[in-house]
């Protein structure tokens, strides 16, 4: 991440046919906890995610946990998966309840946060849910209203049971307290949100796969402390706080998630590839597919963002592909397709 953008490890080579000027583009380093290369993978997940979602209207819930607990997924990365698993059961034991003759499977997305505003390590779900389900007969009951009674107790009695079965009974004195002092369940967010197809969309590029904090946030940086801004959540009070870099790089490296782990799982009719699904009405039309990608390519995506074209020389001319750099040495983009399909032939070969 130190050396995105570092043009020693390489980049494409472009030049104008019409003044001679050249523009060298370097590699980015493509990984999620990049605040650049970051927003591009949350750009192109949310891009994906998109497809995925019938269109009505969905609402955005937030699971939290009592904050005593945070440390236990802390030291132990693998009950993250306690919190997919409480939150699944929750949403399909709702919409179970609501009919038990027929059974309406709900499409929801669940992505894993584990920080807060401030960078601590708070890990929660935020939860994208359609308001309504789809039965195996081919009816779909829109359900507008969602009881939070139920979400907060369901949930506090999920997330607990699936800790206690990883943990065993040393977890059963941390369990009893829990329902002391949460007598009302964990906190859930789920007030409407008049979340529409296209609101939904924005809400999974704001959600899904953001790095931990943007560079606009950090507002200076001395050798010896950072200092970084946000809004607090409780109040959206204007918070400035300064600390040492050591601390500020510790709060950060704990969010790194583990190698191939799934930030972004789904549930209900959004899991499932069955025939009957082909019926439902996406938010976007195959026919946008391709439009919504070309979004995503580096040249459209700084035109969007910014408004300039990066490949436009200052005569007015598009510049065009000349070469790639390597491996810190010049190689031209036939040499490595030459050496690209000798490799592929190489292993048809011998196979």
């Amino acid at each position: 991440m130190i050396n995105c953008g570092d043009p020693s490890f390489g980049g494409a080579m472009f030049a104008c046919s019409h003044c001679g000027n050249f523009k060298f583009v370097p590699f980015r380093c493509h990984c999620r906890f990049c605040p650049t290369c970051g927003n591009k993978y949350s750009m192109e997940r949310s891009t994906s995610l998109a497809f995925k979602l019938v269109n009505v209207h969905h609402r955005h819930c937030v699971f939290t946990m009592d904050e005593q607990l945070r440390e236990f997924f802390l030291l132990d990365r693998s009950l993250l998966d306690c919190l997919f698993h409480a939150v699944n059961s929750v949403v399909s034991r709702m919409f179970f309840k609501r009919n038990k003759s027929i059974h309406f499977t709900p499409g929801f997305i669940m992505v894993l946060h584990t920080f807060g505003r401030d960078l601590k390590w708070n890990p929660h779900i935020h939860c994208l849910i359609s308001e309504g389900g789809y039965s195996d007969n081919g009816f779909w009951r829109n359900i507008k209203h969602f009881n939070y009674t139920f979400l907060r107790n369901a949930f506090r009695t999920a997330l607990l049971n699936e800790m206690e079965a990883r943990l065993g009974p040393s977890f059963k004195k941390v369990k009893a307290r829990c329902y002391r002092e949460h007598k009302d369940g964990f906190y859930v967010y789920a007030k409407p949100n008049k979340c529409d197809p296209k609101t939904a969309i924005k809400y999974i590029g704001r959600y899904l796969g953001r790095p931990v904090i943007s560079t606009s946030r950090i507002d200076s940086y001395d050798g010896d402390f950072v200092t970084f801004h946000y809004n607090r959540h409780e109040d959206e009070l204007y918070v400035q706080e300064t600390v040492p870099v050591m601390e500020f790089i510790q709060r950060l490296i704990r969010h790194i998630p583990e190698k191939h782990y799934k930030m972004i799982r789904y549930g209900g009719l959004y899991a499932r590839h069955r025939e009957l699904d082909k019926k439902l009405n996406r938010a976007v039309s195959r026919q946008k597919h391709s439009i919504y990608r070309s979004f995503n390519q580096w040249r459209i995506a700084i035109r969007s963002s910014f408004g300039y074209d990066p490949l436009t020389c200052e005569c007015g001319t598009t510049m065009l592909f000349l070469e790639l750099c390597f491996n810190h040495k010049r190689v031209s983009l036939e040499e490595m397709y030459e050496k690209v399909m000798s490799r592929s032939r190489g292993r048809r070969s011998s196979a």
